[in-house]
């Protein structure tokens, strides 16, 4: 107990919240916030095993991150509560269950709501449209973005241009939310950088970003995008950023990313200090020890870059 209660210590620090702490929490967090060079959290997708076997339920997912994964900020799926963005008594007590535990609650990633950049406009429209509930849902939970796909189709020219039509309409909307919509590379062409940095270049609006994800830059069957080359083409854009795991070495090392390599992108090249998700989807070891794995491996990186 006592060896957790230490780790739990180090990342109230590195989150910069000091929520937990009695004594001074606000000079304790603005203390930290000047010594974290990134805070880390938690993507639910990590957990999306034990989730769909119904060992966890969504409304528990803020207390496993904190006391199984000791990790205070946590990223939402909505596949796992598909049905729940209108239903405000269950938003309220997500927010009860998030607050009991003093996890707080950053964004959702949405998926299954239809092409952003359809080259058919009404079907464009109705996609977006189907986006309004989960940043509605987004507002009520306190968090700062919803996760969003670039998916369309046509030639590159044509579906940079469907995408930043429908992230433009949906942008606005979340603007009047203070929300951000942010893309994250998810396969197709949006796993290349330059062609999903070019689309954030021509919708042009201060709430409308990226997601870098470490893993995700299979753009095709046949053709893997660099990964260092597409975070750092899409690291100006970004307000979240996910450290995709999928195995570690007996070092404690992820054996298909450079985490040094790639958190030196993120925080030194770019000067990003926000939240970086743990998002394991490795198979072996667990869902829980592959989160603690890329966590502790995080925390080596936060200490060099401290240094």
């Amino acid at each position: 107990m006592q060896r957790q209660f230490g780790r739990r210590q180090f990342l109230q620090s590195m989150a910069a919240t000091g929520a937990a702490l009695t004594l001074g929490p606000h000079l304790l967090a603005a203390d930290a916030d000047k010594k974290a060079p990134f805070k880390i959290s938690l993507a639910q997708w990590s957990l999306h095993r034990t989730i769909r076997s119904g060992k966890l339920d969504n409304l528990d997912f803020a207390k496993t991150a904190k006391e199984e994964c000791g990790i205070e900020a946590i990223e939402y799926v909505n596949q796992f509560f598909k049905d729940k963005a209108k239903d405000e008594k269950y938003l309220a007590e997500m927010n009860k269950r998030a607050d009991d535990h003093g996890v707080k609650q950053l964004l959702i990633m949405v998926d299954g709501e239809g092409a952003l950049g359809d080259p058919d406009k009404a079907k464009r429209k109705k996609a977006v449209e189907n986006h309004y509930k989960w940043a509605d849902a987004a507002k009520i939970l306190g968090g700062h973005s919803i996760r969003v796909n670039a998916q369309s189709g046509g030639s590159y020219e044509e579906q940079i241009k469907l995408a930043a039509d429908g992230l433009s309409e949906l942008s606005k909307y979340a603007k009047d939310l203070g929300l951000n919509v942010i893309v994250e590379n998810h396969g197709g062409l949006s796993s290349n950088g330059e062609w999903l940095s070019s689309v954030m270049k021509t919708v042009n609006m201060d709430n409308c970003g990226t997601l870098p994800d470490f893993g995700n830059f299979r753009v095709s069957k046949d053709e893997m995008y660099d990964r260092y080359k597409g975070v750092d083409e899409l690291m100006p854009f970004a307000k979240a950023v996910s450290a995709k795991s999928h195995a570690f070495n007996d070092e404690g090392l992820e054996t298909n990313t450079d985490y040094f390599k790639m958190m030196d992108i993120v925080v030194n090249k770019h000067g990003y200090h926000g939240y970086v998700g743990v998002e394991w989807e490795g198979g072996n070891p667990g869902e829980i020890e592959g989160i603690i794995l890329t966590r502790k491996l995080l925390e080596k990186c936060a200490e060099k870059l401290a240094g």
